[in-house]
């Protein structure tokens, strides 16, 4: 596992050891990324299932500004601080051990807005249509901001979420990214 592209670009990523998370694919990350970049000008991005950190530093290598990360187990954290302490840019990070809903809820209360949102959860506890709608209630994207959902092929997102329109989805083998944006007027 690897940073794909950008300024932190070849550098080697650590897995959370274990089984309880499912790493996205360098191939699919360059594949996401190709869809909503594949480089930025600034910007905020959220990754709710960070896991080890990987798809939130290759963003900021990309050149988004900041990313939030949150997970809620132990291992994962560990393993996010030591991935991005190889950034040496600590400060472009912001990492949460908690339960994804109570971040969420965290963030509205902050006033946290984001241009991107990556929801990964893991496959057998899809919970992705409660939680756009969660992000919409709380106001939690910036204006043109989107949310990319990953799942496998068991789990079908339709293009009619209520309140968002889907911009994109493709499938990479067993994984599908989907993208939406809120329907504005």
């Amino acid at each position: 596992m690897r940073v794909v592209s950008g300024k932190f670009g070849s550098r080697s990523l650590k897995p959370v050891p274990g089984s309880k998370t499912r790493p996205t694919t360098d191939k699919v990350k360059e594949s996401l990324f190709n869809m909503i970049g594949p480089f930025f000008n600034g910007g905020s991005f959220l990754d709710l299932y960070a896991g080890s950190g990987s798809v939130a530093i290759e963003a900021v290598s990309r050149g988004i500004d900041s990313a939030v990360l949150v997970d809620h187990q132990y291992l994962a954290i560990k393993t996010i601080k030591e991935n991005v302490k190889m950034t040496k840019e600590m400060d472009a990070f912001r990492i949460y051990k908690m339960d994804s809903d109570m971040a969420l809820t965290r963030f509205a209360d902050q006033n946290d807005k984001f241009d991107y949102i990556f929801l990964d959860p893991p496959y057998k506890d899809q919970k992705m249509v409660d939680q756009l709608h969660i992000i919409k209630e709380k106001e939690l994207l910036n204006d043109d901001g989107i949310v990319i959902c990953e799942t496998d092929d068991n789990v079908v997102l339709q293009d009619d979420v209520e309140g968002y329109d889907m911009v994109k989805q493709k499938k990479y083998g067993i994984t599908i990214i989907s993208i939406y944006r809120i329907k504005r007027g």
